[in-house]
């Protein structure tokens, strides 16, 4: 595992060298670009590849490691409505909870969401609309073997160059395999974001979790931190570079992750 995480961390140092004196993004500003690509219900196609280490996991304190591709893609309803959807597919390396055996590898549950979103908001911009978690896990301890659905919402303001708002959501079991726990979770990420010239930006995006079927010592993972990142072209390809690591302040007793480490690449298709 750590082999995998000096891979990844040389792979996003050579990012950010070569971001360093890479041309502003194309078609646009690269400041405006890189406000764009922190709107999750921005009318532009992107593909997140979201890195993240989880250290101390577990009982006997190993590394856990989910890639969530998350590809973003938004359709125009009609002349005042768009609709973006949303998709996380997790690619999970955890260890195994029989002890001697190793880690698990595989891929978790699909979770797509749906949000209906004005197509020229005001100072408040805002999604909501359904989320979906579907058990296409391929081994049980990754995945929750329900099906799931609530409602999601987002909002958020975008002032001068901040960027400040919320995704959230909660989820209930519906149907599944009869010998696996119900699902009640709840899923809340704010994030602040400051945008300086060229592309540039510092951000606070964790992600608040809660299990509400869990016992109170081990219902919430809450975590607090924060990263930075750049935008930049490839190429002519726009790309959304950024690290950013997070303390788990309140994380479960029976051997919930004692901190996290993001690292994040996102290629961006603006219109135009």
């Amino acid at each position: 595992m750590m082999r995998e995480i000096r891979k990844y961390g040389i792979g996003l140092i050579f990012f950010f060298l070569l971001s360093m004196t890479a041309r502003a993004a194309s078609n646009e500003d690269a400041t405006a670009l890189a406000k764009k690509s922190q709107n999750p219900v921005e009318k532009m196609v992107s593909v997140p590849f979201n890195n993240n280490f989880n250290f101390d996991y577990g009982l006997r304190d190993n590394t856990q490691y989910v890639l969530d591709v998350k590809p973003v893609i938004p359709f125009t309803l009609n002349d005042s409505l768009n609709l973006i959807t949303r998709t996380i597919i997790p690619v999970v390396r955890q260890p195994n909870l029989i002890p001697g055996r190793g880690y698990i590898n595989g891929i978790g549950d699909l979770n797509p969401s749906f949000f209906l979103s004005p197509a020229h908001p005001g100072r408040l911009i805002w999604g909501i609309g359904p989320t979906v978690i579907v058990p296409t896990a391929t081994n049980k301890q990754i995945g929750q073997g329900k099906y799931s659905v609530g409602p999601s919402l987002v909002m958020l303001s975008m002032p001068g160059s901040w960027v400040i708002g919320f995704l959230t959501f909660n989820a209930w079991s519906v149907a599944g395999e009869g010998n696996r726990a119900n699902v009640n979770e709840f899923e809340l990420q704010y994030f602040i974001n400051y945008n300086f010239p060229h592309g540039w930006y510092i951000t606070s995006s964790p992600i608040i979790t809660a299990d509400w079927t869990a016992k109170a010592k081990n219902r919430w993972v809450v975590p607090v931190g924060i990263g930075g990142g750049h935008v930049f072209d490839i190429g002519r390809q726009p790309v959304n570079v950024s690290v950013q690591a997070y303390d788990n302040v309140k994380t479960p007793a029976d051997g919930g992750p004692d901190w996290q480490l993001q690292l994040n690449v996102t290629l961006l298709f603006p219109e135009g």
